[in-house]
């Protein structure tokens, strides 16, 4: 039986964020730098173990499908995601941040329908549904604050860490969506097929997590 792993993370922070996790499972990868490298596919100190570089938003697609094994994603991800074919079986507690509503502080939703921009469509949608509200989504891939600036929308939601960037705007976060974390997520008939090794990692991983907090 093949025992190999594939790992799917993405560049930037949940990878640098990933990498201490990683080692105390006993994974390092031999380019430590997937910036400064054109590499997709990294080699690690394991020869069973292998790390790919995808997207971020392409995580859960490459795990539910097997072409990785177990992926990084944060939870906006897989919130907007909503897959079937993975388990969520670890908060990694990394790159933490919000998910939330922004807007100007005299905005209000009271007698309109507002109109919102963002990129969690899904997220957004089932957000203000549970309120009982219609609203008009506006879907972005970027520059979200400019939205209310301009007036393409009454408010926006978006991934929130120090609010620096919307109070450089005049904006201000209004409402908590979700708390976000990167979790570790698992490929339903990987978790079968190989038990054994998955149920080490995640094991190791959730080690890793708790001497964090520590």
């Amino acid at each position: 039986m093949n025992d190999s792993l594939t790992i799917a993370v993405s560049k930037g922070r949940i990878y640098k964020d990933a990498l201490p996790l990683l080692a105390h499972a006993g994974i390092v990868p031999k380019d430590a730098d997937p910036e400064a490298s054109r590499k997709l596919i990294l080699e690690t100190n394991l020869p069973t173990i292998k790390i790919v570089i995808i997207r971020t938003a392409d995580v859960p697609t490459f795990v539910e499908y097997g072409a990785a094994d177990l992926g990084i994603a944060g939870k906006d991800v897989l919130m907007e995601y909503g897959g079937e074919g993975l388990y969520e079986p670890l908060d990694l507690e990394i790159a933490r941040c919000r998910l939330m509503v922004a807007g100007f502080p005299s905005t209000s939703s009271d007698g309109c329908r507002l109109r919102v921009a963002t990129k969690y469509v899904t997220s957004t949608r089932r957000y203000y549904a549970a309120q009982g509200k219609q609203v008009e989504i506006i879907k972005l891939y970027g520059s979200m604050e400019l939205a209310p600036i301009v007036g393409l929308a009454d408010v926006i939601v978006d991934l929130v860490d120090t609010g620096n960037t919307l109070k450089a705007n005049g904006l201000l976060p209004l409402e908590t969506i979700a708390d976000i974390s990167s979790r570790l997520i698992v490929n339903k008939a990987s978790m079968k097929m190989k038990h054994r090794q998955v149920k080490t990692l995640v094991e190791r991983m959730a080690e890793a997590v708790e001497s964090a907090r520590l």
